[in-house]
C-alpha cells in the first residue's frame, strides 16, 4: 500500500512515444482520493464511482490545456443520479455525488451485489456525462457530452472522443478499495492519444497502424499490482511499457485537494434570495448551509441576510 505523501501518487505524468506521433498520461491516486472521501459517508459503491469518476476527469483536464476550471459530471436516473468532479488548472480537485441510498440497496439486491463494487453505469441508470472548461467570463465555454452508455466509464469516454473529438484514443482504468488494515482507496489511469502527423514521417499508413495497434498493445498490458505499487514511479512504469517505442517523458504535474467554497460566497448567495424564503431556512434565528463538496458548514444569522 502506498504511504501517505508518496511521491509516486497523486500526480499525472505526461509522455510521448514513437517520435512524437502519440502522446499519453499516466495518472495514479492515493492521498487525494482519501482526502475528498473522507469529508463525505458515502456506501462503498458510491465512494467507488466517485474514486473512477475522479480519475477520469484529472485525465481528461490533464490532456487539455486551460486557465481555469474543468468540471465532469453525470446526470442520470439510476442510484447514482449525480456525480461533479472539479479539476483546476493548478491541480486542486474537489468531487461529491448525489444518490438514493434506498434504491442503491434495491438494485443491489436484485442483482445480488449488495455492498460490492460494480460498474458505474450499471449504478447510474441512463443518463449523460458532460465535460465543460471554464476560462472565466471573457472565454467561450467549452462542453463536451456523452450517453452514459457501455459497460464501464472508460467505454463512455472512448465514445466521446470516438463520436465528438474524432481522435483515435486509447484510455485503461484502474481502481482498487481498501483492502486489509488499509484504509486507503487507490485510481489510476493510462492514456494514449494519436497526434498530428509532422513533416518528414518517413513511415506509411501501414507501418503507423500497426506502430499504434502495437503501442495499444503495450499499455493495455500495464496491471493493477504495477500501478498501485508505492515501490514503482510513474516513470519506471512507463519505462517497461515503451522502452522500444522512442519513450520521451516530458511533464509532472501534482494533485491535491481543493475547495472553492467560502463563508463570502454563501453569504452572497444567500443575500439573492427573497425574505420569504430565508425565513422558510431559518431555525432559531440562523440559517445553516453545508458545502456538498467539502461538508464545512457555514451558520449565518438572520439578520446578515435580511436586507433591511
Amino acid at each position: 500500500m502506498p504511504k501517505q505523501n508518496n511521491s509516486n501518487f497523486d500526480n499525472c505524468v505526461s509522455f510521448f512515444i514513437e517520435n512524437g506521433a502519440y502522446q499519453g498520461r499516466l495518472i495514479r491516486l492515493n492521498k487525494v482520493l482519501d482526502t475528498i472521501l473522507s469529508k463525505h459517508e458515502y456506501p462503498k459503491p458510491v465512494a467507488a464511482v466517485v474514486a473512477e469518476s475522479i480519475v477520469l476527469a484529472a485525465m481528461l483536464a490533464s490532456m487539455l490545456k486551460y486557465q481555469g476550471l474543468f468540471t465532469l459530471q453525470t446526470q442520470s436516473n439510476g442510484a447514482i443520479s449525480m456525480v461533479v468532479v472539479d479539476v483546476t488548472s493548478e491541480g486542486k480537485i474537489r468531487a461529491c455525488a448525489k444518490y438514493d441510498e434506498k434504491h442503491l440497496e434495491a438494485n443491489q439486491k436484485l442483482r445480488k451485489t449488495s455492498g460490492e463494487i460494480e460498474a458505474a453505469p450499471h449504478l447510474m441508470g441512463k443518463g449523460h456525462l458532460a465535460f465543460t472548461v471554464d476560462q472565466g467570463k471573457d472565454m467561450e465555454l467549452y462542453q463536451g457530452i456523452v450517453d452514459l452508455q457501455g459497460k464501464d466509464l472508460t467505454e463512455c469516454a472512448l465514445r466521446y472522443f470516438k463520436q465528438s473529438e474524432q481522435i483515435d484514443t486509447d484510455l485503461k482504468l484502474f481502481l482498487q478499495a481498501p483492502q486489509g488494515e488499509s484504509s486507503s482507496w487507490l485510481a489510476a489511469g493510462i492514456m494514449l492519444q494519436k497526434m498530428p502527423l509532422k513533416g518528414g514521417n518517413t513511415k506509411s499508413e501501414e507501418e503507423m497502424n500497426e506502430s499504434w495497434n502495437e503501442a495499444k498493445v503495450f499499455m493495455q498490458s500495464l496491471q493493477a499490482d504495477e500501478v498501485f505499487n508505492a515501490e514503482l514511479s510513474s516513470e519506471h512504469l512507463l519505462t517497461r511499457l515503451f522502452h522500444s517505442n522512442d519513450l520521451n517523458i516530458s511533464t509532472s504535474r501534482d494533485y491535491s485537494f481543493g475547495c472553492r467554497c467560502s463563508r463570502e460566497k454563501l453569504l452572497n448567495t444567500l443575500s439573492t434570495f427573497s425574505e420569504d424564503d430565508i425565513n422558510s431556512m431559518v431555525e432559531n434565528g440562523k440559517i445553516t448551509a453545508t458545502c456538498n463538496f467539502c461538508s464545512e458548514k457555514y451558520v449565518f444569522d438572520r439578520g446578515e441576510l435580511i436586507k433591511q
